[in-house]
């Protein structure tokens, strides 16, 4: 196989169990997509990859993050969403430039300590896990803009966010929240999307923020909020390409 004229090698649905260390060869790669594989481990060759930039092994059978991952320095997207994951290593600290980090749909129960270290982070979507809260560190992510924890098991609103100025986009859809606080204080706010939960209220916002939920006057019901940038199974998902850069545009 020859090394791609554009930098960007797709795997994705090859039905793949390992991946052949050879491809490791290609030093310059700048994207490469692994999606929808049964992945469980990764050559520490990978390791090799250092101009790679974007990185995409969801939909895979991981339980644990490939140690080679957290020697790709470069990186600044990465995906992980539809795996076996609980936690992340500590390692992971390591990628000082990662932007985008997807985590949804795997089976974390409180958020990985290393996120909050991950300062330069402006996406994070970890819906679809078992969060019953988030940890105070969080706030230490002060360029996060866009934030997905929907399909989790939140009783009540972080109060951790209402002090990241920096938020853009909320999306706490379909958790156990009874009472959202005021977020007219969160000054860059554009989004908050928090339908489907068990609310009394809905949350107070600035004027020209867009709220999606129950007594949003702005956002009727049968509104459907935009969802994060991703790419699915099946026909009809985007090319990679598209889903990189609707990743890269908040990023």
């Amino acid at each position: 196989m020859d090394p791609p004229a554009d930098r960007t090698l797709d795997l994705s649905g090859r039905r793949l169990r390992r991946l052949p260390p050879r491809l490791c060869a290609f030093t310059a790669l700048l994207r490469l997509y692994l999606s929808d594989n049964r992945l469980s481990r990764l050559p520490a060759e990978l390791s090799r990859l250092s101009r790679l930039h974007t990185l995409a092994l969801d939909f895979n059978t991981f339980s644990e993050m490939p140690p080679a991952v957290c020697r790709l320095r470069g990186l600044s997207v990465l995906y992980l969403g539809n795996n076996r994951l609980s936690d992340l290593p500590a390692e992971l600290s390591a990628l000082t430039d990662l932007r985008a980090l997807w985590i949804e749909t795997n089976r974390f129960e409180a958020l990985p300590r290393v996120v909050c270290r991950l300062r330069r982070l402006s996406a994070l979507h970890a819906g679809d896990n078992q969060l019953s809260a988030l940890p105070e560190q969080l706030v230490q992510l002060r360029q996060l803009q866009r934030l997905w924890i929907s399909g989790n098991l939140l009783s009540h609103f972080p109060a951790v966010l209402l002090r990241m100025d920096s938020l853009e986009l909320i999306d706490v859809d379909r958790n156990g929240i009874r009472l959202f606080p005021s977020l007219v204080g969160l000054p860059r706010l554009q989004l908050v999307v928090y339908d489907r939960n068990p609310c009394t209220n809905a949350p107070r916002v600035a004027p020209g923020v867009r709220r999606v939920g129950r007594w949003a006057a702005d956002s009727p019901p049968s509104t459907s909020p935009p969802p994060p940038p991703r790419r699915g199974r099946g026909a009809g998902a985007p090319p990679p390409e598209s889903r990189d850069v609707e990743a890269a545009e908040k990023v």
